[in-house]
């Protein structure tokens, strides 16, 4: 296989770590607007500018206006390059898919600090060869589990089976079993493991348990109300509703789109004080480092609207939880990590969890592409720099174990 683009046939970008650092702190990035703007206003060709563009508009929310900008941009190249530190260190080949901020697997957040060079390419399920790749020292299979992805995944199963460099997170085949079905029936017979049964459902079988022609019980055995509901294929509590009784089922499904929903039992990992407490964490390479731990009074608890901000007390909690993982976290469950490292067959992944009081590990997701970063204030989390800095070089060392590794 020839692997020979030189670096001047790929464009240079800025990025998704540094644009949506600078949206996430505030920063103005009107000036960074205006350039590139300029920039494809004097060269419809500008692939880069377009792709900047793309990652600008979809932060700030304008999704069909994104999908437009990267669509120009693909339409002129599939390559981009961006140069982290120095650029002297691993030259790391991505394959990325077209999608949102989880359509892959955040490789831009995780190599920030490094020396790599990354070369990304985009990929899509009518690829039929890559006999254009950049020289490159390690690839890195980012593409994300969605049924959207499932082609391009399934085509890179065939276009990798004798890649002639070391290729990290390499089986697409347990990308795909990522389903959030799939991942609980792997750990149905996991002590250490609660991963609610979790089925995937026909929108005429939510309505019949909805209209009373079927119970709970029938699709998931020994259960019953409450349950959680969502659409397949949604990501951060999109469209997701804790569902008391059979009444708010119906009025649920009359307001959701959707043809395909997932079903599980509701389960109470709210602690003593009624606060729900959910916790991030990266594997690499078959070690556990921390993302992130969020406190909240509300049973879905995402990071950003859980209060972090507005509370010190949950800070210093999130504090300790990070200064001591190793020692305590991590030794508590050392048999559930071990599980989930031998049943994800994957080099990177992360999962959001819990504890329960009965001493095993509540597992909501387990996923390659959950955004783990470091874009929160340094003055307001200074706790967080030391432990997500380990998480960043443990990938980085991943990355350089592996170019090393040329058998």
């Amino acid at each position: 296989m020839d692997i020979s683009t030189p670096l001047d046939q790929q464009f240079s970008v800025t990025g998704k770590a540094r644009i949506v650092g600078e949206i996430f702190g505030g920063l103005d990035i009107s000036p960074t607007w205006s350039n590139l703007y300029a920039r494809v206003t004097t060269d419809p060709n500008d692939a880069a500018a377009f792709y900047d563009l793309s990652l600008i508009l979809e932060t700030l929310g304008n999704k069909p206006a994104s999908v437009e900008s990267l669509k120009a941009a693909l339409g002129v190249s599939r390559q981009y390059r961006i140069r982290n530190g120095n650029g002297e260190g691993a030259r790391v080949l991505v394959f990325v898919t077209t999608g949102d901020f989880m359509a892959n697997t955040p490789v831009e957040f995780l190599l920030e600090a490094s020396n790599t060079l990354i070369h990304l390419y985009f990929v899509d399920g009518e690829t039929t060869a890559l006999d254009d790749v950049p020289e490159h020292d390690v690839a890195f299979l980012a593409i994300g589990h969605s049924k959207a992805n499932f082609a391009v995944l399934d085509r890179m199963d065939q276009l990798l089976a004798a890649w002639p460099r070391p290729v990290v997170n390499s089986v697409p085949g347990a990308i795909k079993a990522l389903s959030r079905d799939g991942v609980a029936a792997k750990f149905e017979n996991e002590p250490s493991i609660l991963s609610p049964k979790t089925v995937n459902l026909s929108r005429q079988q939510v309505v019949a348990i909805a209209s009373g022609e079927a119970d709970v019980a029938s699709v998931l055995e020994g259960s019953d109300f409450p349950v959680i509901v969502r659409p397949t294929d949604t990501h951060a509590g999109e469209d997701m509703a804790k569902i008391v009784d059979r009444g708010e089922l119906l009025a649920y499904m009359q307001k959701t789109a959707g043809e395909r929903f997932f079903l599980c039992p509701f389960i109470d990992y709210s602690d003593a004080d009624g606060k729900f407490r959910k916790q991030r964490i990266a594997f690499i390479d078959g070690r556990a480092y921390v993302s992130h731990y969020a406190v909240s009074e509300h049973w879905m608890v995402h990071y950003l609207s859980a209060g972090m901000l507005e509370y010190a007390e949950r800070r210093e909690e999130e504090a300790r939880w990070m200064a001591t993982f190793d020692e305590d976290f991590a030794l508590r469950y050392k048999q559930a990590f071990a599980a989930l490292q031998r049943e994800m067959k994957l080099d990177y992944f992360a999962i959001d969890c819990a504890e329960l009081s009965d001493g095993r590990l509540l597992l909501f997701e387990a996923d390659n592409a959950m955004i783990v970063h470091s874009m929160d204030s340094e003055k307001v989390f200074p706790y967080k720099k030391a432990p997500m800095a380990r998480l960043f070089s443990a990938f980085e060392a991943l990355l350089e174990d592996r170019a090393a590794d040329k058998g």
